[in-house]
């Protein structure tokens, strides 16, 4: 029975009501009775001029157990609802966090719970759109996220790049401590690397570093470095009008999607590192492949749609060199400035003007000669990085900067013991300029060795050292093995006698 009292039935019990009642005249209780409904419903539902559907009230869900919890829950479904979306906690997370609560139901009641508070809540929506539609290797899309993950023992502010194939739905995240030109090259060298091939066609918003200047409808005055790599990959770029992220809406969906799974995952875990990062999303990200159901073909996964669309895709060459190149001075105290931050370059270079390419993760510096150094690139702001061997040619002329040279300060631990020895007596800065000198000749790795030895005998002068480099360096002479025509036919044979007949007329002669 229904809450107004009135019997339930259906369609189809009603059906047959009428034709045992109406064509095989049977009497209203024996056809209530075979039908296991009651009489006095029948007889109303017999009633009727015309068949219609049955209508009862809506049931109301109960919740059962989690009625304790249910206050708790819609605290933090109305605390989000108040934050930014990229740190709004998903229906799984909730779930879990009332697991550790000590809540013992299944997580389909707290989704529907979630579903109709957030109904309760949402406001009317604006227009709909259009559902989007791609062939296998026709197009990629790529957005970008801000994200919030601990990096080295601090909770740093990411820039994650997200590239979609949009036909398979294979996507890959890439994280980043700024979103410039060598982060926009290198995510999609990694993205193509990952999907085996490039797709035809690359589907972007306005983003600076694509786009210098946005005209009217679809007119965009596109970067020359941007336009490079699109040409490199012989992809064609492809840019949304205005504020309508809905002509993205697959890769704009993937970040929502993500801040709910591999992301909040990812940010439950410290990294030592952003490398070591991005090659957990790396593997998160093609482990999902195998997880996740195709929207359009849900009996396929996404890696087997993936798998398909190889074949469409187009090859992928060598990685794009994408670094952005300016130049800089080197200063007098061999330095040089990029992004608030100084790096020591060779000495020799000291007020010239150098070329900076700037890679996502190094500085390659090259001076006009053609000569280059790699340096590693620091995210930090007001650092001084300082490489002590760049210096070294300097302190031979000057070797009283050795004493409170800040680069020497970064030295390996037995040169900086050696150092404190020498400077002990009377001309020991350039003792220990002439053992730094030897770095360039013999290598660091030759000059440590030494200089351990040195220490471990007591002798710490310069010639020592030289001298224990020598014999480290001086070749190792192979025995030669002297071949010869002549053959003895009576092997030589020790004759003691002979000998003493010698020695005795000796004695005779003296």
């Amino acid at each position: 029975m229904s809450k107004d009292g009135q019997g339930v039935i259906n369609v189809g019990t009603l059906s047959k009501l009428r034709r045992l009642v109406l064509r095989d005249k049977v009497s209203i209780r024996q056809a209530s009775r075979q039908l296991g409904i009651s009489r006095n419903t029948a007889t109303r539902w017999l009633q009727e001029a015309e068949v219609t559907v049955p209508r009862y009230p809506k049931r109301q869900p109960t919740f059962g157990v989690l009625d304790p919890f249910k206050d708790q829950l819609s605290n933090w479904l109305k605390a989000d609802s108040y934050r930014n979306k990229r740190e709004r906690r998903g229906v799984k997370a909730l779930y879990e966090a009332l697991q550790a609560m000590g809540y013992s139901g299944s997580s389909t009641t707290v989704y529907r719970f979630a579903k109709d508070w957030r109904e309760e809540q949402s406001q009317p929506r604006g227009a709909g759109f259009v559902p989007m539609h791609f062939e296998l290797g026709e197009a990629f899309q790529f957005d970008w996220s801000c994200e919030y993950l601990v990096i080295g023992g601090l909770r740093r502010r990411l820039d994650v790049a997200h590239i979609k194939l949009a036909a398979s739905r294979a996507y890959l995240l890439v994280a980043y401590f700024t979103q410039t030109h060598e982060m926009l090259f290198d995510s999609h060298a990694r993205g193509f690397a990952v999907f085996e091939g490039v797709a035809k066609r690359g589907i972007y918003d306005n983003m600076r570093t694509a786009v210098d200047k946005v005209g009217h409808g679809k007119e965009r005055i596109v970067n020359a470095r941007f336009e490079a790599m699109t040409g490199h990959y012989l992809f064609e770029h492809e840019f949304c009008n205005r504020a309508a992220g809905w002509e993205k809406g697959i890769v704009e969906k993937n970040v929502q999607d993500r801040r709910r799974g591999v992301l909040r995952e990812a940010a439950e875990r410290h990294w030592t590192s952003l490398a070591e990062l991005n090659d957990w999303l790396q593997i998160a990200c093609k482990t999902s492949w195998s997880e996740l159901a195709h929207p359009q073909w849900p009996e396929l996964t996404i890696a087997d749609v993936w798998q398909d669309e190889v074949a469409r895709l187009m090859p992928c060459p060598r990685p794009f060199d994408g670094y952005v190149e300016q130049p800089v001075r080197v200063s007098s105290t061999s330095l040089i400035t990029y992004q608030r931050n100084r790096y020591s370059v060779p000495c020799e270079w000291v007020n010239q003007m150098v070329s900076l390419r700037v890679y996502p993760e190094t500085l390659l510096v090259v001076a006009q000669d053609g000569s280059l150094v790699r340096l590693t690139r620091s995210f930090e702001r007001d650092q001084t990085i300082y490489d002590w061997q760049h210096y070294i040619e300097l302190i031979q002329r000057k070797p009283g900067a050795l004493r409170n040279g800040a680069p020497f300060k970064e030295m390996p631990a037995p040169l900086q013991e050696l150092q404190r020895q020498l400077l002990k007596h009377t001309g020991g800065d350039r003792v220990m300029a002439q053992v730094l000198g030897a770095v360039n000749l013999h290598g660091l790795e030759a000059v440590l060795v030494a200089t351990e030895l040195a220490l471990q005998a007591g002798r710490v002068s310069a010639e020592h050292i030289l001298n224990v480099l020598g014999r480290l360096k001086e070749p190792t002479l192979e025995r030669l093995q002297i071949e010869t025509p002549l053959h003895l036919n009576t092997p030589a044979q020790a004759n003691l006698e002979r000998y003493d007949a010698l020695r005795n007329e000796q004695e005779v002669g003296s």
